[in-house]
């Protein structure tokens, strides 16, 4: 209990510091809003569900990168504009980062409910399912964006943050993919204890 109240406090640290003079404050909403959704909904569950520590301190870092991204825009990340420019790259790919996230954290999310919930058995469909589920997840947000650009107009443009790259939405869905599968790959073994450290409490 003790470790989530900080993880509460943290998470308010984080939103509130994002919101103080962003770049503009319609981005910022929408950048952070996934974050203030997941925050409500794990809240409105912790009675009936509680993740294991490891899976609340990924989701608290995954909620710092959409901070940064929502304070900055996506594309206007100081340090990842020292990158492209070091790297002599021709765009900020802050993006690839959060939607690497956007794989890789809902990865551990899915898995651990299809453990613990024992809604897959066998380990070879729980990695191949939990990577398709967060694929949907990515393919359902890339469709968002493209709404909110076309209901907003040029106001969403740093929201879409293609920043002139034609293959951004494809790109964006294969960061995911490949973050949900560095996840079960590289993480699957830690993610196994920490749930068998939970059911033994």
């Amino acid at each position: 209990m003790k470790n989530h109240s900080i993880l509460i406090i943290l998470f308010i640290i984080g939103l509130v510091v994002s919101a103080v003079y962003p770049h503009d404050y319609f981005t910022w909403l929408l950048e952070v809003f996934p974050a203030i959704i997941g925050f409500i909904i794990l809240v409105a569950t912790y009675q009936k569900f509680r993740f294991t520590n490891l899976t609340y301190w990924f989701i608290l870092l995954h909620c710092y990168i959409l901070f940064i991204g929502g304070h900055y825009t996506y594309a206007e990340v100081p340090a990842f504009n020292w990158l492209r420019d070091v790297l002599h790259q021709s765009r900020n790919n802050y993006d690839k980062v959060g939607h690497f996230a956007q794989g890789f954290v809902p990865a551990m999310i899915v898995r651990e409910l299809f453990m613990r919930k024992q809604v897959i058995n066998k380990k070879g469909w729980l990695a191949f399912l939990t990577v398709c589920v967060c694929m949907s997840i990515s393919v359902t947000y890339e469709f968002i964006e493209w709404l909110v650009s076309v209901l907003s107009g040029s106001s969403g443009d740093s929201f879409l943050g293609t920043q002139g790259y034609v293959w951004d939405t494809q790109s964006d869905m294969l960061f995911a993919t490949i973050g949900a599968i560095c996840m079960v790959i590289l993480m699957s073994g830690i993610q196994d204890k920490a749930i068998k450290g939970l059911q033994t409490k």
